[in-house]
């Protein structure tokens, strides 16, 4: 199971993600957008050295090798729009991605581990985020098996099982953690139910 960090800070997050690894959490997608480079530093570097092989890097890419990360994340603007990607990175690195169409996840290279698809469910965190297209039938015509396909928007505990058992290999979760009054409480019982 995967956490996407809130875009925006939130009170006592650090303290909270290291419950999260506490509580057996894989992977961590550190995605602050309007964090400069020495702002993401100095957020990583709160982070115990310990969980940095679990953190993935959304930007400012080229902290990855200085911190100890060996993760990277490419939006779906980066993918398209980068010519020197992903050779500009040392091996070995691991690469995800972000995916808003089955057509755009079955024409992905096989440099990406795993790649998100979104939204599934009506956003949680995001206003007005929801899915054009009934991705439970889209992900029928799934040809790529090379990457995982990682579900993302609105995963929560009433939907989880739905989600793994219609074609995703796992779940991503964002405003159901960030959300809810007890993060760590909720990610346990998401795990509970994925796991269950």
């Amino acid at each position: 199971m995967i956490v996407i960090t809130n875009p925006s800070a939130i009170s006592g997050e650090i303290g909270i993600i290291d419950s999260l690894f506490k509580e057996g959490l894989s992977l961590l997608h550190i995605r602050k957008p309007d964090f400069c480079e020495v702002e993401m530093a100095q957020f990583i570097n709160q982070i115990k050295v310990k969980f940095r092989s679990s953190l993935v890097l959304h930007s400012h890419h080229q902290l990855a090798e200085d911190l100890g990360i060996n993760r990277i994340h490419f939006s779906e603007k980066d993918r398209k729009h980068s010519h020197d990607f992903p050779a500009r990175f040392l091996k070995p690195c691991r690469y995800s991605t972000s995916t808003h169409s089955i057509e755009d996840f079955n024409s992905l290279e096989k440099d990406f581990e795993y790649a998100f698809l979104s939204p599934v469910f009506k956003s949680i965190s995001k206003e007005n985020y929801h899915p054009e297209k009934d991705l439970f039938d889209t992900i029928k015509s799934r040809t790529n098996f090379r990457t995982k396909v990682i579900a993302l928007g609105g995963i929560d505990p009433e939907n989880i099982k739905k989600t793994l058992e219609n074609g995703f290999d796992d779940i991503a979760l964002l405003g159901s953690i960030w959300c809810s009054e007890n993060p760590v409480k909720q990610f346990k019982l998401c795990q509970q139910i994925a796991h269950s």
